[in-house]
């Protein structure tokens, strides 16, 4: 099998980070190893783990200070 196309993502080496004071089950934790960043859910930390670049997580938090992801 081939290496993925964003690399490797290596978890052994990952600080899980989750939003302060959020010691909720199932949070949102993110972790940033070399070039790639690691998100998942806090409730299932052996479970999988969504990578993204730098460019595609500036996107995504450009995008969520803009409110693109708002409810309203």
């Amino acid at each position: 099998m081939g290496q993925h196309p964003k690399g490797d993502f290596d978890s052994s080496r990952a600080v899980w980070q989750r939003a302060e004071g959020d010691n909720s089950e199932g949070a949102v934790e993110v972790a940033f190893v070399d070039d790639l960043i690691g998100m998942r859910n806090s409730a299932e930390p052996n479970g999988p783990v969504l990578v993204f670049t730098q460019a595609e997580w500036d996107a995504f938090v450009a995008g969520a200070q803009d409110g693109e992801f708002d409810l309203d």
